[in-house]
């Protein structure tokens, strides 16, 4: 049985206290500022290793591939092993804006074949409001040995296009950007046709996720029932896999188109729908 993705600041101090051996990573990324390492050594949970997302949770190639593709399992398995994770680890992923680099994370390692990796709920503004300690610099530790396998789950653009005639596609963004009004990142505005709005913002309680009733609450409003098949996309895919991580919180397994919208946007004859409509204005 998977372990409950979240883990409360109180309680993640109360484990490391006690000695639980927990890995703990820092997952410091802003789109406006992509290289948290500065925010890091300056104060980070005492431990905790610097996770840099473009570099290790994260490729680059064409356009077409989208903004954050997934990295190969070889790229995650170094980064993991710098990290200084072992097999059988537990990990605990924190960042300092809403837990969506965090979730990235968590997605990665999960599919990956890591059991136990949580969030922490809040993130660092939790830590900090629970008077916890913090500490400076930055944190080496002696290279782990972990073994990840081939991370799994992950839409194709193809299957993500086919999945509203399954089931209910998610998009994560913003409700202006799903209808079309603003687009500040991709080339095209609008939505993969079929796919119903769920912005970040519903599945919160301010920086922490809302209660498991209230995540199962809003993916109700926009058509989840018992059995539906879900899958969510965003921009890049990061936010996505905060909407499988919220889902996860409330026992829904949430299927991660990683492409999202900057690889359908960047893909040249993929329909866009546009208003507040799932197949609007196609």
């Amino acid at each position: 049985m998977p372990v409950f993705p979240l883990i409360s600041a109180r309680d993640l101090h109360e484990r490391i206290q006690a000695g639980g051996g927990i890995r703990l990573l820092d997952v410091r990324y802003r789109l406006d500022q992509p290289d948290g390492r500065a925010d890091y050594r300056a104060a980070h949970l005492p431990g905790a290793v610097y996770v840099d997302m473009d570099t290790e949770l994260a490729t680059h190639g064409a356009a077409s591939e989208g903004r954050h593709p997934l990295p190969s399992r070889e790229t995650l398995q170094d980064a993991a092993r710098r990290w200084g994770l072992d097999d059988a680890d537990a990990v605990v992923v924190y960042d300092d804006y809403r837990s969506v680099a965090a979730a990235r994370a968590w997605w990665l390692l999960r599919q990956a074949g890591v059991a136990d990796v949580r969030v922490l709920d809040g993130g660092l503004s939790a830590w900090r409001a629970a008077g916890l300690p913090l500490e400076q610099g930055e944190v080496v530790p002696a290279p782990g040995s972990v073994t990840l396998g081939d991370p799994v789950g992950g839409l194709t653009i193809d299957e993500a296009a086919a999945w509203p005639e399954r089931g209910v596609l998610l998009d994560a963004r913003a409700p202006e950007r799903y209808r079309g009004e603003t687009e500040p990142y991709d080339p095209i505005a609008g939505h993969i046709p079929g796919a119903v709005s769920l912005p970040a913002d519903a599945v919160l309680n301010g920086d922490a996720f809302a209660s498991p009733d209230a995540v199962r609450a809003a993916f109700e409003a926009v058509g989840v029932t018992d059995g539906t098949p879900v899958a969510a996309y965003c921009g890049s895919g990061l936010t996505a896999a905060h909407t499988a991580l919220a889902g996860a919180s409330a026992g829904i397994d949430v299927a991660v188109y990683p492409g999202s919208w900057s690889q359908w946007s960047n893909t040249p004859g993929r329909p866009v729908a546009t208003g507040p409509e799932p197949r609007g204005g196609v």
